[in-house]
């Protein structure tokens, strides 16, 4: 696509929000409607595509992605009258007679750009909350899916008009020209690295951002916990897309007195999930480009490997891979890994361990396995993150009832469903001033007992 026809594209977008045609609820629901029916209607090549993409088992597919984006629908569809609807709030004696409303109105052309670790998920489940919050918008999702990428383009055109949805193919060089032209809204879900790039041509317009990064998301496991269910969950959440996930937990932080048992009980946990041979399993998935391949193999260091390390260049597969000894200057611990590579560090006492965290960038996700309520508060309460579990890994994303989203490093805003809405609406705050009453307080000439009567009136 070239770049003059991008901005014909956000032009007739804008010019259609102008008309105010995306404003009625009625429109909204049957968008969401037309988009469910459209989505179960191509589950099988969504689910081949994500295969082709990842490797990705059509469980996994339907579980981590399609169910999550038809989930959504269903949240929004039930509650978009209620989201939508003004909100009365009290108004001060002072401006009497009158009513105060909080109104959500959205924002206009909104620009949603996706990745390719969750190439369905991430780029429609903004989508629907876009499109319910009355907004239009441009889908750019990543080039390093290309296979989802295209369904994505196949069900959007389908079921929209290009001036209320329409799809951006491409890579780098169309990123740059959509991050040239003006849009109301950008959500970004990607590399710390581009979200910068993204806030830098945002800011040329002051166009407001939600950006959902990642970050190296600690797994604390104490002395209580039970190492046995702690390393099942644990397995599964790291291991899930072959670590291809940005709230994965990126590294194990235990108690030193735990940590051999712990090691054990994850290595009987990779061979119970995945066999002793996963690269033989079909449902095993692989890494997503050459690239990344590398970069991850260049991670691993041979001798603190002491379950899987095995990989395969020709499918671009590597095992589940966990790694001992490990300390914060290794190379492994100095980006976010985002591969089946799990290292176990160790500290001393749990506050050291709470110290060591906090000194860290903000992660999207913190986990702790404990039988300790006091630990668990603790963490929770002291450690910044975006969100998390407590005995458990990721599965705090995967619910429409609560918002997703990190700060600071890990990004900016949240999304998932009252969220999602919000994200994409300006809440106008409004004053309807009744005209049968004048109170002349606060007009000129002032006179003292006006004075003594706001100070009355505000207090």
């Amino acid at each position: 696509m070239e770049k003059q026809e991008i901005r014909q594209m956000v032009e007739k977008q804008r010019a259609y929000f102008r008309t105010g045609a995306t404003l009625k609820i009625s429109t909204r629901i049957h968008a969401l409607e037309k988009l469910s029916q459209c989505i179960q209607n191509h589950e099988k090549a969504i689910e081949e595509a994500i295969r082709l993409d990842l490797g990705k088992s059509g469980f996994e597919s339907y579980m981590c992605e399609t169910g999550l984006v038809l989930s959504e629908i269903t949240y929004m569809l039930k509650h978009i009258h209620s989201l939508a609807r003004e909100k009365t709030v009290p108004t001060p004696l002072a401006q009497f007679h009158a009513r105060s409303y909080k109104k959500p109105s959205p924002y206009g052309v909104a620009l949603i750009m996706s990745p390719w670790n969750y190439p369905f998920l991430l780029a429609m489940e903004p989508l629907v909350d876009a499109l319910a919050a009355g907004n239009t918008a441009i889908l750019k999702p990543s080039a390093y899916s290309p296979n989802t990428s295209e369904v994505i383009r196949h069900i959007v055109k389908k079921c929209f008009p290009e001036k209320l949805v329409t799809v951006v193919t491409g890579g780098r060089t169309e990123n740059t020209w959509l991050l040239q032209e003006h849009f109301d809204y950008i959500f970004f879900t990607g590399s710390q690295a581009v979200g910068k790039e993204v806030m830098r041509h945002a800011a040329a317009h002051l166009t407001p951002v939600t950006l959902e990064l990642g970050g190296k998301s600690p797994c604390v496991v104490d002395r209580t916990a039970n190492l046995a269910l702690a390393a099942k969950r644990i397995v599964f959440g790291k291991f899930l897309n072959c670590g291809q996930t940005c709230v994965a937990p990126d590294y194990i932080y235990c108690d030193k007195a735990v940590k051999s048992q712990l090691i054990k009980e994850i290595q009987k946990q990779v061979r119970r999930q995945f066999g002793k041979h996963p690269l033989d399993k079909k449902n095993y998935g692989k890494i997503i480009n050459e690239k990344h391949f590398n970069r991850l193999t260049g991670l691993m260091n041979p001798a603190k490997i002491v379950a899987g390390g095995g990989t395969c260049a020709a499918t671009l597969q590597i095992e589940p891979t966990i790694m001992d000894n490990v300390t914060f200057q290794d190379k492994v611990m100095q980006e976010e890994i985002f591969g089946p590579i799990l290292p176990v560090l160790a500290y001393d006492s749990f506050d050291e361990a709470i110290c060591k965290i906090n000194s860290l960038p903000h992660p999207l996700a913190l986990y702790i396995f404990t039988q300790n309520p006091r630990a668990a508060r603790k963490v929770t309460t002291r450690c910044g993150f975006g969100g998390g579990c407590i005995n458990d890994t990721i599965i705090h994303l995967a619910t429409s009832e609560m918002g997703f989203g990190g700060f600071g490093e890990s990004g900016m805003g949240s999304y998932h469903g009252k969220d999602g809405f919000h994200t994409f609406s300006h809440e106008k705050s409004i004053v309807d001033k009744k005209t049968w009453i004048d109170l002349p307080m606060r007009y000129q000439p002032y006179r003292k007992i006006y004075g003594w009567l706001i100070h009355l009136f505000l207090r």
